[in-house]
């Protein structure tokens, strides 16, 4: 039999089981799902990661560990255990070594997105991707001591545009009850989007930190706070005691590690400097045990799948001895049966794994503006590649394959055993 009448015959097959094949679709759709969404997420959040911070040296902060520094300073996930000092900062910024620096003071919020206090080398030099540097969709960089860029999605989500009023919280909860009131913010500039933690955060100047938190004493407002209104403030020395953390670019690569020596045996105080790419790389090691063994379960799980497809084929071969009996008597090689049974397989594999993948897509969809506000990360990368396909095309092969058993089993039936009437 021609290829076409063999494809007609399967999918007609599989017409007439609805609910077997239903069932045994669905469990290879999910058994797909799960094992390309695992990669999916995995590649995504890797790719992620690794596109946030291009250029930089050295990433420094009080003496932590270098996975928790990377962590809070770039990636905005947990916090700081402690600051450094800001005298430390200018006198690692005035090193000869140093070609610039991107001082971070984290620890305030509005509406569960991040405030971050910093200065005009961020919108200079900070690269992301690959060597990209920051752009404006609209507005300028702060200049005033109440102006404030925010990052493409707070824009987008909580709908704000250029000239807006808005008031920052302080402590990192989306729902605070202490609140910066008397001193509003004004938008100035919307960033283009990133794919990067920047894309979630609100950048105000650092002397902006210092000016909301006049009046402040261990977290907590005090009457003077009130009567500290913006115009108050301006009049008063701002300059910042200390910083979370500084992003360093130095003018050699040649000079990274003695720099980040020196840093790390800093007699004024215990600061710890990284190297983002090595920090990463410890990072991805810590998370390689829990990697290995969900890629382990997700691949279980596509055996269990393939197993369903025997199954299903294994167990309906007594009940279509007279169909496979009938094909023979009206011309149907031996052969055109042992392929039309591996063709059923590769059939099912085919649509369980595209209905997989369609579940897979639509799933991600849902869930990846969950995770990025949930865990901080944007993961990219989730599209269609050729890795959908490898999928693809290996479980069409492997179901093929573990087909050929019952496939055998029907080419082996005798033409009179199928037309015989059992009682």
């Amino acid at each position: 039999m021609r290829l076409a009448t063999l494809l007609n015959l399967a999918f007609r097959s599989l017409l007439n089981r609805r609910v077997t094949g239903a069932l045994t679709l669905m469990a290879v759709a999910l058994s797909v799902a799960l094992f390309t969404g695992v990669e999916k997420v995995r590649q995504g959040a890797r790719a992620s990661f690794e596109r946030t911070v291009s250029g930089a040296d050295l990433i420094v902060g009080a003496r932590s560990g270098p996975i928790n520094l990377l962590l809070y300073s770039i990636f905005r996930v947990g916090d700081a255990t402690a600051n450094m000092t800001w005298r430390s900062y200018e006198e690692i910024a005035s090193d000869p070594r140093v070609a610039w620096t991107i001082p971070l003071s984290l620890g305030d919020a509005h509406k569960g997105y991040r405030v971050v206090g910093t200065d005009e080398n961020l919108f200079e030099h900070y690269r992301f991707g690959e060597d990209q540097t920051l752009t404006f969709a609209s507005g300028e960089p702060f200049r005033d001591l109440f102006d404030v860029v925010l990052g493409a999605e707070v824009a987008r989500n909580l709908g704000y545009r250029i000239g807006d009023d808005i008031v920052l919280s302080h402590g990192l909860g989306e729902v605070s009850f202490a609140d910066h009131d008397n001193k509003p913010f004004k938008v100035v500039g919307i960033l283009e989007a990133t794919g990067t933690p920047i894309d979630r955060s609100l950048n105000v100047s650092l002397p902006a930190i210092e000016a909301i938190h006049v009046g402040w004493e261990t977290g907590a407002k005090t009457p003077l706070a009130t009567i500290m209104t913006a115009d108050r403030v301006r009049s008063l020395d701002l300059k910042p005691d200390e910083l979370t953390a500084m992003i360093v670019g130095l003018k050699s690569r040649g000079t990274v590690l003695k720099m980040q020596r020196d840093l790390n045996t800093y007699r004024e105080e215990p600061l710890l400097a990284v190297i983002p790419g090595i920090a990463l790389s410890q990072l991805w090691e810590t998370v390689g045990i829990a990697e290995r063994l969900l890629s382990a379960v997700s691949a279980c799980v596509i055996a269990v799948g393939l197993v369903v497809i025997l199954v299903s084929i294994l167990t309906t071969l007594n009940e279509r001895r007279r169909e496979m009996a009938i094909l023979r008597s009206v011309g149907a090689a031996p052969g055109d049966i042992f392929f039309l049974l591996v063709l059923e397989a590769a059939v099912i594999a085919f649509l369980g794994a595209l209905l997989g993948l369609l579940v897979l897509y639509a799933g991600l969809m849902g869930l990846a503006p969950l995770i990025q506000a949930r865990a901080g990360v944007s993961l990219v990368g989730l599209g269609p590649g050729v890795f959908d396909l490898v999928v693809l095309v290996t479980l069409m092969g492997l179901a093929s394959f573990m087909a050929m058993f019952p496939a055998w089993r029907a080419f082996r039936n005798a033409l009179a055993d199928g037309l015989t009437v059992r009682v």
